[in-house]
């Protein structure tokens, strides 16, 4: 059954609300709080796939530019996607559109294996803009940016992977069932 453009949308605001609340769970441990902000990212991809992913964080990210308090520490408006944690706040859209565009074209038997890459590669694309970002903002060489803004992160974000990845591989199915192909027979059980 093909899911109305309503549903698609509905989808889309509840995960760019979604991101808003978990943002809000942070912990400041320097210019970079950590939060949970990453794991809607994670999800958003994963779940509404590269457009509608993206689409989600383009609509909460507006939100916050226009004032507000969507981001990490209630903060909302332009300058908090100027200053020196925009970048990650601007990363989050190609994270979760890469995350999804991974996720649709490899895999349509709904591998388990395969959500990480996909969220390693989105996670990798929101720590290089936002850190480059970090660097030309605060004139920080990359050692410093690595030591404050992506070092620190890396066993959460582990972690964020895991959980979204067995949400994703148990939501996927239901939320978009005709992006998941059966797998192939076993020829040898038939």
């Amino acid at each position: 059954m093909q899911k109305s453009n309503t549903y698609k949308l509905v989808l889309c605001a509840l995960f760019a609300a979604l991101t808003a609340v978990l943002s809000q769970i942070a912990i400041p441990i320097g210019p970079v709080p950590i939060n949970l902000a990453t794991f809607a990212v994670f999800c958003a991809g994963a779940l509404l796939g590269s457009r509608r992913g993206a689409f989600s964080l383009v609509v909460w990210a507006l939100l916050g530019a226009f004032g507000a308090p969507v981001f990490a520490m209630f903060r909302g408006g332009f300058e908090a996607l100027t200053g020196p944690t925009g970048g990650y706040i601007i990363g989050y859209i190609p994270a979760a559109f890469l995350t999804g565009l991974i996720i649709e074209k490899w895999n349509k038997a709904n591998r388990a294996a395969l959500y990480p890459v996909a969220m390693l590669a989105g996670m990798l694309t929101y720590f290089t803009l936002g850190t480059a970002w970090f660097m030309f903002s605060t004139a920080s060489d990359l050692t410093r940016a690595l030591t404050l803004c992506v070092i620190p992160f890396l066993p959460g974000e582990a972690i964020k992977i895991a959980a979204a990845t067995l949400i994703a591989k148990r939501l996927r199915p239901v939320l978009n069932p005709a992006s998941i192909t059966a797998p192939p027979a076993d020829k040898n059980n038939a």
